[in-house]
């Protein structure tokens, strides 16, 4: 009997969590041979983006290198971008791998496999906007966020420079979800760390960010009062929030809302996410208008049942006609279900359905505060939170990330390194 082969496509918080249990509990026992394929060496938890944008988070620090990760949890890591999808065959294609030169450092490969799960994530949504394409950052990896801060810091040296015309720093960020209104406070927060490194003229008051959102209010997805009090504290940081206005293009020198055009040196679009364009193309598989795949409540694709998908490339139904949202404890939930599923399709026993459960919302606005709600299924959103509690909470979800990667033992050593790593090394990644 042949050892089965189950390959997971994407090392983001569903997927890397997926293989990680998987490895644990087949991998290492050498029941099932468990590949996860990303095409970057390293994981970072994807919330935590807009620190690593500002610098307040060094992902050199935090991140998790797949390769090493894989051999201490018993599972294959290849590095690749996937694609192309052979169902008949049970095949996946990934693309050379080339080095900065150009040259092939590795072949393109076709990795067989059993079962198959697809935890792709999602990228931003630009609506097909003009100029937004060429002109505005977005904040879907590690790399995005890298090039945002290298800008950043050069926007600084500029503004702090005797010969710089301009007297202030204008960024603007398109969309109030939790990205948007996470960057926003967090940019202040770095703005304040900065004096205390030689940028002397970087007063709060030289910054002045925008946040523009199409919808009548901020976080949208999120209940109306987490919304508002999220609304109060960004305007309590001088941040100028627009509700109900459209960006209707962007060039080199800002954003146009209509017949207004917003200056802005730094743009940011973090306004709605799909899946990757290639999925509409993905050897017959369903998707919807945001290219998810479609997927049945047991996660299996609508299409075929040996292939799984997991978070915010999965377009999964709720009963009130809505959607489960693209959030990382909507990843964390899939992937533990999936790994329940292939358990059981290993043991020939039937598949469960999927039942998303709402634990609630937090938006971290940096150190100037936390709002949220917890418990949503239990009491429809109605328990807020906010101050030092929420802010714990909010810290918790990573730690709870950070748990099913390592465990707990590991964990708390991560978090007291964490924490001495604070005092030994600068605030801020300057660099």
């Amino acid at each position: 009997m042949t050892t089965p082969q189950i390959v997971v496509i994407g090392g983001g918080a569903g997927g890397l969590e997926l293989a990680t249990r998987l490895g644990n509990k087949f991998g290492r026992k050498g029941k099932a041979a468990i590949t996860l394929i990303d095409r970057n060496p390293t994981h970072i938890w994807k919330p935590l983006l807009h620190e690593v944008a500002t610098g307040t988070l060094d992902v050199d620090i935090d991140q998790v290198t797949y390769r090493a990760h894989a051999r201490a949890h018993g599972f294959d890591f290849q590095l690749g971008t996937f694609t192309g999808l052979n169902r008949a065959e049970r095949q996946v294609t990934l693309a050379p791998v080339l080095d900065e030169s150009g040259e092939v450092v590795l072949e393109e490969r076709r990795i067989p496999y059993d079962y198959l799960v697809l935890a792709i994530g999602s990228v931003s949504n630009h609506f097909n906007t003009p100029g937004v394409q060429e002109h505005c950052i977005f904040l879907d990896s590690p790399s995005q966020a890298n090039r945002f801060h290298r800008r950043l810091l050069e926007a600084y040296l500029k503004l702090n420079s005797p010969l710089h015309p301009k007297e202030n720093l204008n960024i603007a960020i398109v969309g109030a979800g939790a990205t948007g209104v996470e960057l926003a406070a967090e940019l202040h927060h770095a703005a304040a760390e900065l004096n205390l490194y030689g940028f002397n003229d970087m007063k709060r008051d030289r910054l002045k960010i925008s946040v523009i959102e199409a919808g009548p209010r901020i976080l949208p997805a999120l209940p109306e009062r987490i919304a508002a009090a999220a609304h109060k504290e960004l305007l309590n940081l001088g941040v100028d929030v627009r509700v109900n206005t459209k960006v209707t293009a962007a060039d080199e020198h800002g954003l146009q809302l209509g017949d207004e055009h917003l200056p802005a040196e730094l743009m940011v679009w973090a306004a709605g996410i799909k899946a990757p364009d290639f999925l509409k193309d993905l050897d017959g598989l369903e998707t919807n208008r945001i290219n998810q795949l479609m997927v049945l409540p047991t996660l299996q694709s609508s299409i075929d049942s040996q292939i799984y998908v997991i978070g915010d490339c999965a377009g999964c139904p709720l009963p009130d006609n809505k959607w489960v949202p693209p959030r990382a404890q909507s990843a964390h939930q899939m992937a533990s279900h999936v790994a329940k599923n292939l358990t059981a399709a290993l043991a020939g026993k039937p598949q469960s359905a999927y039942q998303y459960k709402d634990h609630g919302s937090l938006i971290s606005l940096s150190r100037f505060g936390t709002v949220g709600s917890l418990m949503g299924n239990l009491v429809g959103g109605a328990m807020m939170i906010e101050g030092r509690i929420a802010r714990l909470a909010y810290i918790s979800l990573y730690r709870m990330h950070q748990v099913a990667l390592h465990g707990w033992f590991r964990t708390m050593v991560i978090s007291v390194i964490g924490k001495i790593n604070k005092i030994i090394r600068p605030r801020l990644k300057l660099h």
